[in-house]
């Protein structure tokens, strides 16, 4: 299905058709298509090895497909930088959180707006005005994320001081400051504590009701049943199913590849 900027309601946000990513004679992803529907929270599961990583690194400009197409809004991005792919409203977490942990938590959020004004030096000269308005808007907006997700007391620690499970939480915030049209997050819960990953799911839930599109790599089935609909099943780089939590709980493909005899 192609993207009809006239019908944003079955349009998907992301479209992948059979996209290819190879190392050497593995091919890693092999051949995956899905869609990813505006305002979902899709889920993408598969044991430890069936490409799900890697499809995120490839989704999210880190690594080249060898082939296939990927659309973003209806737009090829297969091929950008991840840079690129960030600036055309992409936004990605980490297993392992990435914050600058020298800087504070404040400074690590006011890091990820794009086309800040201050990024033109002569814009310290000729546009004053202008840059402190904007300086301005970025730290009320900040403080805002900061404070829905649960870290203001925490806005002026440095980053290295955070929790695992703060970091991801800081690591989300500082996405929403860009206002991206989808989110990839990669294992939310690893290393999550279970206080910390109530509040995150939460987060997750209280964005999904304001229209927020994510794509979600997790182990913690708890969690998939909780928050996605649909569910992707990946295997050996390729899907092997898409439904509902409770089609793909109950599906032999998937009891065989992935979930074992668990019920």
């Amino acid at each position: 299905m192609r993207f009809d900027p006239d019908n944003k309601e079955t349009a998907p946000v992301l479209q992948l058709d059979q996209v290819v990513r190879t190392f050497g004679a593995l091919r890693a992803v092999d051949g995956v298509s899905l869609q990813v529907a505006a305002g979902s929270i899709t889920g993408l599961i598969g044991p430890n090895g069936a490409g799900k990583t890697t499809l995120f690194n490839t989704i999210a400009g880190s690594a080249r497909p060898d082939a296939g197409e990927i659309r973003l809004r209806g737009e090829r991005i297969d091929g950008l930088r991840a840079d690129q792919v960030f600036h055309r409203g992409l936004g990605r977490t980490f297993q392992i959180p990435r914050p600058l942990a020298t800087l504070t938590v404040t400074e690590n959020m006011l890091l990820a707006p794009t086309g800040q004004s201050g990024e033109k030096f002569w814009n310290s000269w000729l546009a004053r005005g202008r840059l402190r308005a904007q300086d301005a808007a970025h730290l009320a907006k900040a403080r805002e994320l900061l404070d829905f997700v649960g870290l203001s007391a925490l806005a002026e620690q440095k980053a290295g001081v955070l929790s695992g499970g703060q970091q991801k939480l800081l690591e989300l915030a500082r996405i929403l400051m860009v206002d991206p049209a989808l989110i990839l997050l990669d294992e939310p819960a690893a290393g999550v504590n279970p206080v910390l990953l109530e509040s995150l799911v939460a987060r997750i839930q209280d964005l999904h009701r304001r229209g927020v599109t994510f794509l979600l790599i997790e182990h913690n089935m708890d969690m998939v049943m909780q928050l996605c609909n649909p569910v992707v099943v990946m295997a050996q780089g390729r899907v092997v199913m898409q439904g509902t939590p409770q089609e793909v709980r109950a599906d032999a493909r998937v009891i065989d590849a992935y979930l074992g005899d668990a019920p």
